[in-house]
């Protein structure tokens, strides 16, 4: 079977090949309004390969239908593929480390609840709570690192559109568990279990997200 794999095509969308699931994800507020959890809305037909518009003007959201070449979409990929371990910062608690590679935050908000993850890894009775935020961050901005080992959940190789229905937003593309990213250039990203990239064309760090679509108005659920 052929590798599961995302390869961005110059100035167009992203190829998906190797039948890799794709479905929707809602971001679940609790009663403060914080993000809580995950909801599965929705999952598509399985299909060996298929295209995930980029550009953000798509009239076939999520699918690709050639409107970047129309609006003469400038995919650039600007973000520095640097590997995750020798470009975040490193937050020292009790008994917990915490790393942080801000330029990936995707605002999903789930390292907010619970006096935010930075103030739980001061505690080491607050490792549980302080694993969850982190593993929630769909972006993998987060990774807390408890007696030298990495807390990182077992995802499956499949990819999540995020719906952000608190703020009313279509959020970036999740991609989970490990599936390869190749640049338009043919360069490999480094393989995580957890990156979001962008589909509201907008981020200044592609071709992953910035948060770029909590304002740009085309990202809006309707």
């Amino acid at each position: 079977m052929e590798e599961k794999k995302i390869t961005i095509l110059k100035d167009g969308p992203y190829e998906v090949t190797g039948g890799v699931p794709l479905n929707e994800m809602r971001i679940v507020p609790n009663e403060r309004g914080e993000s809580a959890a995950w909801m599965k809305t929705r999952e598509y037909p399985l299909q060996e390969s298929y295209h995930l518009c980029r550009c953000g003007h798509s009239k076939n959201k999520p699918f690709c239908d050639g409107t970047h070449a129309k609006i003469h979409f400038d995919g650039t990929e600007t973000a520095e593929n640097i590997p995750y371990d020798e470009s975040c910062e490193i937050y020292e608690g009790d008994g917990m480390t915490l790393m942080d590679k801000r330029e990936l935050c995707a605002f999903a908000r789930f390292c907010d609840p619970n006096g935010q993850v930075w103030g739980l890894i001061e505690d080491r009775k607050n490792a549980d709570l302080a694993v969850e935020g982190a593993c929630n961050c769909p972006a993998g901005r987060l990774t807390v690192v408890i007696d030298g080992e990495k807390a990182e959940a077992e995802l499956p190789q499949e990819i999540s559109l995020i719906d952000d229905h608190p703020k009313g937003k279509r959020g970036p593309i999740w991609v989970r568990g490990g599936i390869p990213v190749i640049g338009s250039d043919g360069t490999r990203y480094e393989v995580r279990n957890r990156v979001t990239l962008c589909r509201c064309g907008q981020s200044r760090n592609k071709p992953f997200c910035d948060a770029s679509h909590m304002t740009d108005p085309e990202s809006d659920e309707d």
